[in-house]
């Protein structure tokens, strides 16, 4: 058998098991795991390398404009390269609805934005903030079957929350077509209330953010939207979760039976709301929804990454160049509720989990690959294409020296937003050699492929977004006096 390239000689790992073999590729996929394969096309000798799944980021935000009209630093060039070179392979950003937009014209503009530019292949999530009668009854079941299977909900923002009852009604329609539903869970009149409080006693830096985004307003939306897929028999995945408070709402719901599903990101891991204390607006760099806690919070966070309170940990790229394009669109002396929110991170979200959580006995390594890359691909309907190295598989590989030293920095990243918040981070561990579909994408510190040769990717009905069928009584037929409601 001829193969278009084999790589050799490294330490295979999934999500479940780990094996030194060779891994052979032909037309884009693997064909062949084991020892001593014939030459290929062209070998790769990953002797004392690890050779994993290609990372899955699952939740970044790429050439959106914000409900606000500002527009993200990264086109879907700079960000999927950005992503490469951290060892991801595939992203799923945002299609993004305002409102008084048509979900079919909002999808059909992302694609062509994505199309001519990304290097790595990508599915798009959309975020649904006008859920009107055509939306829930006709366009939105239609591009579900088109292979956009999840979509996004928010519980704050004037410009993009859904109240109760829109929620109801968007949770049973993903209930009859079984897409899954991603939340971002905060008290909108809790942040409302506090902020309008901190602004009239003349608090306006960056800081006041964390303040305003109070934990409780994080943990008491997370538990609502819990109740309220619980009603309906509808499984959740919560967004970026940060506070504590948050995390034992998911985890009880967890261990009760649900299909509650968690998400975290680095910022929650590494970061403090003592970042947004900066000299000047230094601070709002910082600034993200919800914002960094403090170090409790973090172990936290550890614990639930750990016990497998979260499934997955995405980068929540959303990249705001600290300027008047972005960070500060109203003005240097913005108060906090008129700075973008967001935070840069596509390309060291697995670095620093691989540093700080592999390198340093926090998880193993099935741990990792599982929360990087396999259980994205089991929620959107990606595997077994996507997140894992087996027979069958896209032969998406990143090939990671384990014991690379590299100090993060702005230089070194490759996005378009000119700061990280990482800077000066020293991490231990770097994906030095990246495949995407067969494709050398990433090779001694440089981009290998066009712009515009990554594929969009249609997402099956996930297994993770099937109702249990355990309806609470008021919802069963046999117990509300055979009244049927869903």
């Amino acid at each position: 058998m001829t193969y278009d390239l084999v790589v050799r000689n490294g330490t295979v790992v999934t999500a479940a098991d780990m094996s030194r073999c060779d891994v052979g590729v032909k037309d884009g996929r693997i064909i062949a795991l084991a020892n001593d394969l014939p030459p290929g096309g062209r070998d790769i000798d990953a002797n004392g390398k690890l050779i994993l799944p290609g990372g899955i980021d699952s939740h970044c935000h790429i050439e959106q404009m914000s409900a606000a009209g500002i527009v993200n630093a990264d086109d879907f060039y700079s960000g999927t390269m950005s992503a490469a070179f951290g060892g991801t392979t595939t992203v799923i950003p945002f299609a993004a609805q305002h409102r008084g937009q048509s979900l079919r014209d909002v999808v059909h503009d992302y694609h062509l934005c994505a199309e001519p530019k990304a290097v790595i292949d990508y599915a798009f999530h959309l975020i649904i903030s006008d859920p009107t009668e055509d939306v829930l009854q006709r366009e939105l079941p239609a591009l579900i079957q088109e292979g956009y299977t999840s979509f996004k909900v928010y519980l704050t923002y004037d410009l993009l929350k859904i109240d109760d009852y829109q929620m109801l009604d968007i949770l049973a329609m993903a209930r009859r077509e079984q897409a899954m539903v991603m939340v971002h869970a905060e008290n909108h009149e809790i942040i409302q209330w506090l902020s309008t409080r901190l602004l009239e006693a003349g608090h306006r830096a960056p800081k006041y953010h964390a303040v305003a985004h109070a934990r409780l307003a994080e943990g008491e939306a997370t538990n609502r939207a819990i109740r309220l897929a619980e009603l309906l028999d509808v499984p959740l995945l919560l967004v970026h979760v940060s506070a504590p408070e948050a995390v034992e709402a998911i985890r009880t719901a967890q261990t009760y039976g649900l299909k509650i599903y968690g998400e975290t990101c680095p910022q929650y891991l590494f970061l403090t709301a003592q970042d947004l204390d900066r000299p000047g607006m230094d601070g709002a760099m910082f600034c993200c929804s919800p914002p960094p806690r403090d170090e409790a919070a973090q172990e936290v966070i550890w614990r639930g990454l750990q016990n497998g309170t979260f499934q997955v940990i995405s980068s929540d790229h959303a990249p705001y160049r600290f300027d008047s394009t972005g960070k500060l669109a109203h003005g240097e002396d913005a108060d906090f509720k008129h700075i973008a929110n967001g935070l840069p991170g596509l390309e060291v979200r697995l670095p620093l989990l691989f540093s700080e959580g592999v390198k340093k006995g926090r998880l193993d390594l099935h741990q990792f690959v599982a929360l990087t890359s396999t259980n994205a691909a089991k929620l959107y309907g990606l595997h077994p294409r996507k997140g894992t190295i087996a027979v069958g598989a896209d032969a998406d590989l990143a090939i990671w020296d384990p014991d690379k030293e590299v100090t993060i920095s702005t230089e070194m990243i490759h996005d378009n937003v000119g700061y990280t918040p990482y800077e000066g981070y020293q991490v231990t561990g770097w994906p030095v050699t990246v495949l995407s579909r067969g494709r050398v994408v990433i090779e001694d510190g440089e981009l290998q492929v066009e712009r515009g040769s990554g594929v969009f990717l249609p997402c099956a009905l996930p297994d993770m977004a099937r109702p249990l069928g355990r309806r609470v009584s008021e919802l069963n037929p046999e117990r509300n006096f055979g009244a049927k409601l869903i």
